[in-house]
């Protein structure tokens, strides 16, 4: 309602408005109107009243145009803004109201910080549209399908060594495991699948993008294309061994679910780790292993089956053995190895041609034959060559040589000149 005579009533009031005129009118009675309109029978003449002392603005709720009695204080309100700018200014606001209750005690609702985020002119927390893509429900169950990637972000800004989070998330719970690692390999990817399995059991199946740690850029070797294989890379290898199946995404948009999962990590868990102060990989791994379990239980969801199919591991199995980088070496004449830079010396008699060389994630190394380990030891590096002095050889000094020098080119354009002369 405003002071130049225009009404601003809401529906539910303007239907309130034709009824109460209605019965004013004695088009209908008092009871009537009541029903209608869900009230009593005493709070329609209230109303009636209201209307012949002041008209249709009369049926207008008594609080508009007043401060709420649940507003906050504006003190509130600019001390919000104020922390915002100083520890929060590119936190989300729901992010910020988290943090703004964790950390300063001060229990607001995101919408109330997105509302006064919006009031000062802070708008970079904006969503974007996103573009339309096929939808694929989620699997059923926990275990039966599991994104693997790494995200290569600068997660410490500058206050300790670049590094890389490979994420594992389940594709049915969106429960999520990982760990920082320097580089994204093939040894960073078997030691997180280790500590994965023990964790969790080894999974159905696990979806990981096209990347030479996954999937061998090698071309298939002639054996290979007769039984119809592809080349594997050492971790695709060593999953088959234990029984679970390598699938590749050929777009980011078909593994959408640990894309979500880095963008939200990038923006929460790099602020998170700015608050902690964490400076180092040591740090960042003991952060992240005491952080998913509070990040799981606020966005994981309830999976379709209550059932668990990751497969534990079966008594007895030494993940060491299975878990390692296998390397065929030709084996010599002499009984040697070579591997690394380094010759090791069979120590037994074989009929063989070539060993496969077993490098573990300890540090351990093993040379087996046909499933079996065979002994070895390195050869000790041949003493280095003896250095023979060359001789000094004292540069030559260049001697003019006269021009009557048949070989001087100068000299015989002057001879020539001369016989020339001599004989016009």
């Amino acid at each position: 309602m405003s002071g130049e005579g225009l009404i601003v009533l809401s529906v539910k009031e303007l239907r309130r408005l034709v009824v109460i005129r209605q019965a004013m009118e004695s088009r209908v009675t008092q009871r009537r109107a009541a029903a209608l309109l869900g009230l009593t029978v005493r709070h329609v003449r209230r109303l009636m009243q209201r209307v012949r002392a002041e008209g249709d603005p009369g049926l207008a709720h008594r609080s508009r145009g007043r401060p709420s009695n649940r507003r906050h204080a504006p003190a509130l309100k600019s001390r919000v803004l104020q922390l915002y700018a100083r520890h929060y200014r590119d936190f989300g606001p729901t992010l910020a109201a988290e943090k703004l209750a964790e950390r300063h005690g001060l229990a607001l609702s995101d919408e109330t910080v997105r509302r006064w985020l919006r009031a000062a002119g802070i708008e970079h927390f904006g969503r974007r549209a996103r573009p339309h893509r096929a939808w694929r429900s989620r699997k059923r169950a926990v275990g039966e399908l599991v994104q693997l990637d790494g995200s290569h972000h600068d997660w410490l800004e500058g206050r300790g060594p670049h590094c890389v989070l490979l994420a594992y998330i389940d594709d049915a719970s969106s429960r999520v495991w990982a760990r920082f690692y320097a580089y994204e390999g093939t040894w960073p990817a078997l030691d997180s699948l280790r500590r994965y399995v023990r964790r969790y059991g080894v999974p159905l199946a696990i979806y990981a993008d096209r990347h030479t740690t996954y999937k061998s850029p090698a071309e298939p070797t002639v054996p290979e294309q007769l039984a119809g294989e592809a080349p594997q890379s050492h971790f695709a290898r060593c999953l088959t061994a234990l029984g679970s199946q390598l699938l590749h995404a050929h777009s980011p948009q078909a593994k959408g679910r640990i894309e979500r999962l880095f963008k939200t990590l990038q923006d929460r868990l790099v602020k998170e780790l700015r608050l902690a102060g964490i400076a180092t990989l040591a740090e960042a791994n003991r952060f992240v292993a005491a952080y998913l379990p509070q990040f799981n239980r606020r966005f994981a969801v309830r999976p379709v089956q209550a059932a668990d199919v990751h497969r534990p591991l079966a008594p007895g199995t030494k993940l060491n053995d299975l878990l390692a980088v296998k390397i065929p070496r030709v084996l010599r004449r002499d009984g040697t190895v070579a591997h690394g830079g380094q010759r090791y010396q069979i120590q037994e008699r074989l009929r063989a041609t070539r060993i496969l060389v077993e490098e573990r994630l300890d540090g351990s190394m093993r040379l087996t034959h046909q499933g079996r380990a065979v002994r070895y030891a390195p050869v000790p590096p041949a003493p280095p060559k003896a250095v023979v002095p060359k001789p000094v050889r004292w540069p030559r000094r260049p001697v003019a040589s006269p021009a009557t020098h048949p070989g001087n080119i100068y000299g015989y354009f002057t001879r020539r000149r001369a016989a020339d002369a001599a004989h016009p």
